[in-house]
């Protein structure tokens, strides 16, 4: 009998030894009282140091965004406030009512629009109440998004299908509702 092991004993013997090892971190090796070089610390690793927290960016490029996004509106109904749309030949003509007659849900916007920047709120809600409501939203919404820019935490609106779904739905009954006769009161 050979005293030495042969290669294909070595190999048999070798996934044994190493499938009883403990597993570990990676930076360590597998057991504490067995030598051996550690693995690197690659990205995601534990190395015992919590990584440097990012530096805030300035308050003046955190409200960039939202500062620029209410400077862009206000200056559309600046525009709508001069330039009154209730006079034919300044705006086009809604193509589905041009086309059907039927009043779509955005018909009488900018009509709304020219009255609310002339704060007369009783005639923005009758040409376009849901659009009104849609003011009254983008203002919550630009509150909201300038006091979450001025503490540092981003703003990210993540709306779920089935609030799409029933955005849609509110929008295809206000369309049908404006458009029956019990519903003029909705109609621009």
């Amino acid at each position: 009998m050979d005293p030495q092991p042969t290669a294909e004993a070595a190999a048999e013997a070798e996934p044994q030894t190493r499938a009883a090892a403990p597993l570990a971190r990676p930076g360590e090796s597998a057991r504490a009282d067995a030598p051996g070089p550690a693995a690197p610390a690659g990205p995601g690793a534990f190395t015992g140091v919590p990584p440097a927290p990012p530096r805030p960016r300035p308050l003046a490029r955190r409200l960039l965004a939202p500062v620029a996004t209410l400077a862009g509106v206000a200056a559309a109904f600046a525009y709508v406030g001069a330039v009154d749309p209730n006079e034919p030949g300044h705006y086009p003509v809604c193509p589905l009512l041009r086309l059907t007659g039927v009043f779509c849900p955005g018909c009488g916007g900018l009509r709304s629009a020219h009255a609310f920047a002339h704060g007369d709120l009783p005639a923005a809600l009758g040409a376009n109440a849901l659009a009104v409501l849609g003011y009254g939203l983008f203002a919550v919404v630009m509150v909201l998004w300038l006091v979450r820019a001025i503490r540092g935490v981003p703003m990210r609106l993540a709306i779920s299908p089935a609030w799409w779904w029933g955005i849609g739905a509110v929008l295809a009954l206000f369309t049908l509702v404006r458009n029956l006769p019990f519903g003029s009161a909705l109609a621009p």
